[in-house]
This record gives structure tokens, C-alpha cells and sequence, in this order.
């Protein structure tokens, strides 16, 4: 079919304008591989031409979604799939992308990683799932971790614990440290270098909070209680706190 003129479109695309008034669109790069500026004709059933652009409109879809955010190879696929496009011309676009570098496991791995430890408060072994869940090597986590050494975890355990402790005044020193062992160890951080942390930590006299918390709670609970109820009532709740009241 004779194409009488070619309009250019966004994103990459021209229309090009059949003889008889009918339009197709195709990406530049097809025009130029199946060099339509030349012979100013077209096979609209030519089946390669067909999956050419198609898998020109993967890459460039692929392109613009890789500029919001930095994805791995499988979220990057995971995406393509739900816009329904076939697996073959998927692979086929990621092997492309990772050629020309727009694709870079290790790079991600490394950009996540950077990110976690300015922003959050996770340990290695709660970065080592996220990074798993998005589809990374082992080998690739295992290297990347290597960067997150003791020195880094001791640093960020201790700014976590101390802001625990800080903001936690009115808790006995048991009932801290469970609270510091809980939070850290959910963030993902040994219990060795937790413990460690523990140990090295400041905690205020014992006896000074409890005798706060004893005036805070009498005061409190004597508008309803009174006498020896008071003082079970009283001692229940200091047990609670993990205070060892007599």
C-alpha cells in the first residue's frame, strides 16, 4: 500500500497517511528498519513489521515507567505483564534494556540500600527481604550487605535505642530494654549487636523512676481506691511497667 505522507506524532510515533485516506501509526524506529521513507510503501500485514513496534511501544513504555523510579528487572517486568503485553517480547525488550545499561540489578541493589540507611531505621536483615521480594540475586544482596558492616549497624542501633530510652522515661530499666530488644530486632538487627548496644547503654537510676511512677499512680488510682486495695492496685501496675515493688 503507497503511503502519501507521514505525520509526526508524540512519544516517538508518526501516522502515516495511506493513498486512500486510511492512517496507521508506527514508532521512527520501524519506519527507519523497514526504511518506509524510501519506498513510500507499506505491507500492513507484515507480521515482523507488526511485532517490531510492538516491541518498540514495550520499550518505550518501559523507558517512561524506568523515569518515575528506579525498578528492578522483575518489577520492571512484573509492570509489562499487567499491561498485558507477551512474555517473549518482554524478555526480549529486557535483555535490550540491560545492554544498554537502563536496567542494573546491582546498581538498584546498591541505590536501595543507600536509601534505606538515610531514610530509615532497618536493619540488614529486613533490607535483605524487601530486596528478595523484588526479585534480586542472592549473590547480588549478599555483596550489596557487605557495605552495611558492624561500624554502620552499632552507629544506627545506638541513635535508635538512646531515642528509645529518651522518649521511654517513665519505664523501668527491664521493661527498656525489652522494648529496645523488640523494636530493633523487628527493624532486622542481630541480637548479638543489640545486646551489645544494651549493655553500653545509660540508664537512669531505677529507683528514682519507680519512686515517680509510685507518687504518679497514687495519685491516680487513690480517687477510687483506698487503703489496701489501693496499694494491690498500685503494685499491679508498677509489676507492669516491670518494676519490682515491695
Amino acid at each position: 500500500m503507497k503511503i502519501d505522507k507521514y505525520k509526526k506524532l508524540r512519544n516517538g510515533k508518526y501516522e502515516l497517511i495511506m493513498e486512500n485516506g486510511e492512517g496507521i501509526q508506527l514508532y521512527e524506529d520501524t519506519i527507519l528498519k523497514y526504511n518506509l521513507l524510501l519506498t513510500k510503501s507499506i505491507d500492513i500485514n507484515n507480521k515482523d513489521l507488526i511485532k517490531f513496534d510492538k516491541k518498540c511501544e514495550i520499550y518505550y513504555t518501559a523507558l517512561k515507567n524506568i523515569k518515575t523510579r528506579l525498578k528492578s528487572k522483575m518489577e520492571l517486568k512484573e509492570f509489562l505483564i499487567k499491561k498485558e503485553y507477551s512474555t517473549d517480547c518482554i524478555d526480549d525488550i529486557l535483555k535490550k534494556l540491560e545492554k544498554q545499561g537502563y536496567i542494573n540489578d546491582l546498581f538498584y541493589a546498591k541505590s536501595f540500600l543507600n536509601n534505606k540507611l538515610i531514610t530509615t531505621s532497618n536493619g540488614p536483615r529486613k533490607i535483605k527481604l524487601e530486596l528478595q521480594k523484588k526479585g534480586i540475586r542472592q549473590d547480588i544482596i549478599d555483596d550489596v550487605l557487605e557495605e552495611y558492616n558492624d561500624d554502620i549497624q552499632l552507629e544506627k542501633i545506638n541513635k535508635i535505642a538512646n531515642r528509645i530510652v529518651k522518649s521511654n522515661r517513665n519505664k523501668s530499666n527491664k521493661a527498656l530494654k525489652i522494648k529496645i530488644n523488640n523494636d530493633l530486632g523487628l527493624e532486622g538487627f542481630s541480637k548479638k549487636l543489640i545486646d551489645q548496644v544494651i549493655n553500653d547503654l545509660k540508664f537512669a537510676s531505677e529507683d528514682e523512676i519507680a519512686k515517680k511512677e509510685y507518687e504518679k499512680l497514687r495519685k491516680r488510682l487513690s480517687r477510687k481506691y483506698s487503703g489496701e486495695e489501693l496499694e494491690i492496685k498500685i503494685k499491679q501496675k508498677m509489676y507492669q511497667k516491670g518494676f519490682c515493688y515491695k
